[in-house]
């Protein structure tokens, strides 16, 4: 086992432990906010390219996708609900990937697990993001829960430009640099500011 993958499987079990009663909190907020299940599941693009099912706090009204399809939520999202935005602000909705984590589906850093039929608009044309460059590369690592792109790119830009940070993550990866990054996103979420459009800490 690598120093990466058994730091992973130590901090996602301590995580899962620790952060078990807020599990609780979380399910009985989302429940009294809006119809529909606490939890969904969502596929994703793993190492490798291949698929796996990414956990998450429902942060969006029930069937949110049924009218628009697979798009990231933008600000002011109307999709989101109220608890939704703190629980998006802080990160608190992606508690359950620590699951996915410690089943070996992901990484704590590394780039962003996507959707395979997610697509990205350009002017007005939509590409799907198997086709923007750079998505195979990011593809040879195992995704990340946080990573380069995710603390350091602004929040609406284009996923041709945080596919850069993903490739520049690939080349500089190392023990350090993880750390480094895992410290910043518990600092972000202390601040609640995942969710802002320009610099989070």
């Amino acid at each position: 086992m690598s120093v990466k993958r058994a730091f992973d499987v130590a901090l996602s079990g301590l995580g899962l432990l620790l952060s078990s009663p807020l599990w609780l909190v979380i399910a009985a907020l989302v429940k009294l906010e809006s119809r529909g299940p606490v939890f969904f599941s969502q596929a994703r693009v793993g190492e490798r390219g291949s698929a796996f099912d990414a956990l998450k706090f429902r942060s969006m009204i029930e069937d949110a996708e049924r009218a628009v399809g697979p798009l990231q939520a933008t600000e002011h999202d109307p999709r989101v609900t109220r608890v939704g935005r703190l629980l998006r602000a802080t990160a608190m909705d992606e508690l359950p990937q620590l699951w996915n984590i410690f089943r070996g589906d992901m990484s704590f850093v590394g780039p962003r697990a996507l959707r395979p039929e997610e697509i990205e608009t350009e002017g007005e044309r939509s590409v799907p993001l198997m086709a923007v460059p750079g998505f195979a590369e990011r593809c040879s690592v195992q995704p990340g829960l946080t990573g380069i792109a995710q603390i350091y790119a602004p929040r609406d830009v284009t996923r041709r430009q945080k596919f850069r940070f993903d490739r520049l993550y690939i080349r500089r990866r190392s023990f350090a640099l993880d750390l480094r990054l895992i410290l910043l996103s518990f600092w972000i979420t202390a601040r609640g500011t995942w969710e802002a459009r320009g610099r989070k800490y």
